[in-house]
C-alpha cells in the first residue's frame, strides 16, 4: 500500500505566498515522477507542476515564475511554493506520484488533497 499525505494549503491574500508538501509512503521501491495538480469547482483537474527523479520539471504556463515545486528525494516528499497568488489559483491541489512498488509492478497514486483559497 502507498499513502500520499498531503498539507500546508489555507487562505491567503492575493499575492500572498503558501508551501503545500506532499509525503509519500508505504512500500516504495522507486518513484519516477511526482506532481501537483488543481481542481478548482465546476473545472476539471489540471496539471500545475511536476518532478522527475532526475529533477526536470514540468509547469503550466499559467503558473510559471511564481509557483516552484522541488523535492526531497530521500524522503518521498514533493513541495510547491505558491507565490504571487491570484484568484484564479484558488482550487484543491492534489499530489500524485507514479512509482514502482518493486522492480516490475508501475502505479499512480493520489492523494486526497489540500484546499487553497485565495482571496482578492
Amino acid at each position: 500500500q502507498v499513502q500520499l499525505v498531503e498539507s500546508g494549503g489555507g487562505l491567503v491574500q492575493a499575492g500572498g505566498s503558501l508551501r503545500v508538501s506532499c509525503a509519500a509512503s508505504g512500500t516504495i521501491a522507486s518513484i519516477v515522477s511526482m506532481g501537483w495538480y488543481r481542481q478548482a469547482p465546476g473545472k476539471q483537474r489540471e496539471l500545475v507542476a511536476s518532478i522527475t527523479a532526475g529533477g526536470n520539471t514540468n509547469y503550466a504556463d499559467s503558473v510559471k515564475g511564481r509557483f516552484t515545486i522541488s523535492r526531497i528525494m530521500a524522503k518521498n516528499t514533493v513541495y510547491l511554493h505558491l507565490d504571487s497568488l491570484k484568484p484564479e489559483d484558488t482550487g484543491r491541489y492534489y499530489c500524485d506520484a507514479g512509482l514502482y512498488t518493486d522492480c516490475q509492478h508501475w502505479d499512480d497514486y493520489w492523494g486526497q488533497g489540500t484546499q487553497v483559497t485565495v482571496s482578492s
